[in-house]
């Protein structure tokens, strides 16, 4: 198995080796999704809606054209719930895992895969993060099952029901999974706060980056004992993404507050608002029928989704941190600046770069997909169709209702753009150009007019 991996390792770029274990994770669930254990007796469940579920969660994107809570039997909730956790927390991550427990030791290639995959810079400390990653996770989503569970036995008949609706409802909010077995989403809770709030926090903690939750972790251990210093990433990470929050809650309630909200009390409007701020960026789930909202306010949800989560999370989108590098270069190049300081500290020339790169790649891919729908699905209008396709390439989830009826060629284009809002803009362009060559030459610069 080494001598494989290695070989694979030697021919293929580290981005085409992660491609190539989430395509084979969705091969992997497709085969589960099929098998009789997983369906409910006389389920329908085609080959080609098998595939798109199984991308959704892989992806943990939650879009579905079908009810899984009329396909799935409980040991087919287990096993889909099993396959969101490996979706949310990342394929090699959810490998290294399977290594340790066989007391394998996990190498340099493992180590750079794994460095790949979540975003960061250098191997050192990968496994430890790995390892917390995991113990974190599990110990939110057991809480989460809990609390749900018990909470839950006063809407469901009998308290394995209630406990099987908590625990898929803590691992679907703790991943950004978007999918539930309620066949309703949070709609039956939509007058809970008790309910919503949990979710929310849960999306949060999903959606807010695995490094971040680590160095929150770090600063808690140190605090009144050695000084702490947040890194610049974490900084920018979690200013961006509250802000977003907030902004967000003001935008759809000052937008709605004539329409959709015109009979409701302040709190179902601040309620609505807060968690649709949240949800569109990362959750995916809906407490109400989104297609109530009006035109503005579904158009500002779409720049959410496209916007998505922080780097490193169960999220995705062009990522918080991105749009947080292209508003602070606008800023400052329009002051007359040419580099960013922020925090005390200045933001490397390479990853401004890598900002704009990835927000124009985005663009001009959700663009495509946008022409080709509109072209093979005439039956929707161009909001539905940009709605799918934010929600598709930002894992969300959210959909204004025209998943189920998507031709063969319209969920193809939607499976893509989930695995490639997953995976990542730039593993998607690195696998897309192989492995990286030095550059052993040099041409003359010249400068050309630009703007």
């Amino acid at each position: 198995m080494n001598t494989l991996l290695a070989n694979i390792t030697r021919r293929f770029s580290a981005a085409q080796i992660i491609v190539f274990y989430y395509i084979l994770a969705v091969a992997l669930s497709t085969i589960l999704l099929l098998l009789p254990i997983t369906q409910k007796p006389n389920a329908e469940l085609t080959f080609i809606d098998a595939v798109f579920v199984s991308i959704s969660a892989v992806t943990v994107t939650g879009l579905s054209t079908i009810d899984i809570s009329q396909v799935l039997s409980v040991p087919g909730t287990f096993i889909f719930a099993g396959i969101l956790q490996f979706g949310g927390i990342g394929i090699m991550a959810f490998g290294t895992m399977l290594w340790l427990l066989a007391g394998k030791k996990i190498g340099l290639r493992e180590r750079m895969l794994m460095t790949t995959e979540q975003n960061q810079a250098t191997v050192s400390g990968i496994v430890r993060l790995i390892r917390m990653i995991l113990f974190f996770f599990v110990v939110i989503e057991l809480i989460g099952a809990i609390i749900l569970g018990t909470y839950f036995q006063k809407f469901f008949p009998t308290w394995q029901e209630a406990y099987l609706q908590g625990f898929f409802a803590s691992v679907c909010a703790t991943t950004n999974a978007g999918f539930d077995i309620t066949g309703k989403s949070l709609i039956p809770f939509s007058n809970d706060y008790f309910v919503v709030g949990f979710n929310l926090v849960l999306f949060i903690i999903g959606s807010l980056g695995f490094p971040v939750l680590m160095e929150v972790r770090e600063w808690f251990r140190h605090k009144g004992n050695l000084p702490f210093r947040f890194t610049l990433f974490t900084k920018i990470t979690t200013v961006t993404f509250f802000l977003l929050i907030i902004i967000g809650t003001i935008f759809i309630y000052l937008i709605e507050y004539r329409h959709f909200y015109a009979d409701k009390t302040w709190h179902e409007s601040f309620v609505l608002s807060l968690f649709y701020s949240t949800s569109s960026r990362t959750g995916g789930m809906s407490i109400n029928d989104i297609s109530e909202f009006s035109a503005p306010t579904l158009f500002f949800l779409c720049i959410l989704m496209f916007i998505g989560a922080s780097p490193s999370s169960a999220g995705g989108g062009i990522r918080t941190t991105t749009f947080a590098v292209m508003l602070l270069t606008i800023y400052y190049y329009a002051n007359g600046n040419r580099t960013i300081k922020i925090f005390k500290r200045e933001i490397d020339e390479e990853d401004i770069i890598k900002s704009f790169v990835v927000f124009t790649t985005a663009m001009l891919l959700c663009a495509v997909a946008v022409l080709i729908l509109m072209n093979i699905e005439p039956a929707f209008s161009l909001m539905q169709i940009l709605f799918e396709v934010s929600s598709a390439f930002g894992t969300v989830g959210l959909s204004l209702g025209i998943t189920p009826d998507l031709g063969t060629g319209g969920k193809i284009v939607i499976m893509l753009l989930m695995f490639i809002g997953k995976i990542g803009m730039f593993t998607f362009l690195f696998f897309m150009g192989g492995k990286p060559e030095k550059n052993t030459y040099h041409y003359p610069k010249e400068r050309i007019i630009i703007g």
